[in-house]
């Protein structure tokens, strides 16, 4: 380990804090509350493996603020799990919820496994048990704390969640909305697999519409033409570079842990994902150049780039190397608190991760709404819509004397399915807060990046709660 990341993951996301708590005028007392963890949950379970040995698993929740409630953030299966990871993640996800607008405080989950070394039967049980030890301290619950997707898991452990927590809630009609990430039968909200990826696409989407953003980085307007560099194709990843492939930009570059891949006329995601299906790697795809390694790919030449995998991957290190012009922090953490200085020096645009990942959460907001109004979206409106939108195309066309082509009567008709209204909402979302940040930084010249002004957004929020609850007695 370099001295470069001496400090932890918690450090650094109370280094940002403190470097934007300096320019608010909230009395120090507040912002100490706001940092610290309101509690921490470590627990040690035993579950007996398919061979018939017993094995101590290690595991944590953690709520990081209740200024809102319930706590909201996902829970990890990792080998890397431990408190430090878990309690920054957590207090990262109450100053997103803060910037994005969605009601909830910021909590986070993992367990210290490696899910692939285990049967699925294994990580039921592991799952169920954690739920249920989740239960027994009331750490869970559609009032209480929300968990929902993150690395390692996915719709079939909040499935197992769900129903745990039903099980020993017996009767209790909002059970559905006490995890998210769920399949679409238990309650699932559909645009939920989507939706981080999309979030990253509409937030640097609006700032490259910001005509003096771009005039500053020396780009044209607009994501057509730009070349851009995705590192890890996960579901962030791979939802990332196809919205912006299908927007007219150039996916030059990507990155997974077995190397990466370089084509100056574009990659197709899908093509490149079905690829490393087949033959177990990225590389070697065909019409594409090797790059020796992974880390390789944050170095190319590019427009924009995104880091979509894991935490610190961009350092004091390796950012002189950053050739991009805009840096989208689609993972949580890429980018070092000494990245950011020398982006600050070379002119580089770091769009921070806490509200540019944020469309994971605010998706499972809507679901969490769709679970406690037992009601799907769109259900309501749809008909109502069409039938309407229908009577007004066929005046227009009477009153015109002219007939409006079938793919314009197509979409003019289209009443909002579920998935159109969570994009829509979605948009709507990144599209605010990408303005309240830029709105943040522009009033004061002296804020040195994107990540400092979001900073100073969530803890104005976080705060002006506290303040108005009139929680200190």
């Amino acid at each position: 380990m370099s001295a470069h990341q001496a400090y932890s993951f918690f450090q650094s996301v109370e280094r940002s804090f403190d470097k934007a708590a300096k320019f608010t005028n909230w009395d120090l007392g507040i912002l100490e509350q706001i940092k610290a963890c309101n509690s921490v949950y470590q627990m040690r379970f035993p579950i007996k493996k398919d061979d018939g040995s017993i094995e101590v698993i290690e595991a944590y929740r953690v709520q990081h603020s209740q200024h809102k409630s319930p706590c909201k953030g996902g829970i990890r299966f990792s080998d890397e799990v431990n408190q430090d990871e878990v309690m920054a993640l957590a207090s990262l996800m109450t100053y997103k919820c803060a910037i994005v607008n969605v009601p909830f405080g910021g909590g986070k989950g993992g367990i210290k496994i490696n899910p692939r070394k285990y049967s699925e039967y294994e990580l039921e049980k592991i799952t169920r048990r954690y739920t249920a030890e989740l239960v027994k301290k009331n750490f869970i619950g559609p009032g209480i704390d929300v968990p929902a997707p993150d690395y390692g898991t996915g719709p079939r452990e909040m499935a197992w969640i769900v129903d745990t927590y039903a099980s020993l809630r017996p009767g209790e009609i909002d059970a559905a909305g006490c995890v998210t990430g769920k399949p679409i039968t238990q309650g699932g909200v559909r645009g939920r697999t989507e939706a981080t990826g999309l979030g990253v696409f509409f937030g640097i989407r609006e700032v490259c519409n910001m005509e003096d953003v771009m005039k500053k980085l020396g780009l044209t307007l607009g994501i057509e033409g730009k070349t851009i560099v995705v590192q890890g194709l996960g579901n962030v990843g791979y939802h990332s570079a196809k919205f912006f492939r299908e927007a007219g930009a150039k996916v030059v570059g990507l990155a997974e842990y077995e190397g990466a891949i370089y084509n100056a006329d574009g990659l197709n995601e899908d093509d490149v994902f079905q690829h490393r299906k087949k033959t177990g790697s990225i590389l070697n795809f065909p019409g594409a150049t090797n790059l020796a390694k992974n880390t390789d790919a944050l170095e190319l030449e590019c427009d924009i780039l995104i880091p979509a995998a894991l935490e610190n991957v961009i350092n004091g290190d390796n950012a002189q190397r950053v050739k991009a012009k805009i840096v989208g922090e689609a993972a949580n953490g890429p980018c070092t608190p000494e990245a950011d200085e020398v982006f600050t020096q070379k002119g580089i645009l770091c769009v921070p991760d806490m509200y540019l990942n944020a469309g994971g959460v605010t998706v499972s907001y809507f679901e969490w709404l769709k679970n406690l109004s037992h009601v799907r979206y769109g259900r309501m409106e749809k008909r109502f819509t069409e039938n309407l939108n229908g009577h007004i195309l066929g005046q227009i066309e009477e009153l015109s004397g002219k007939k409006v082509s079938d793919k314009e009567r197509q979409f003019i008709m289209h009443g909002p399915e579920e998935q159109d209204l969570v994009h829509s909402g979605l948009e709507e979302t990144m599209i605010s807060a990408t303005r309240e940040i830029m709105a943040v930084w522009n009033a004061n010249p002296a804020i040195p990046d994107m990540r400092t002004a979001a900073y100073i957004s969530a803890i104005n929020k976080v705060a002006t709660s506290y303040a108005e609850l009139g929680i200190f007695p």
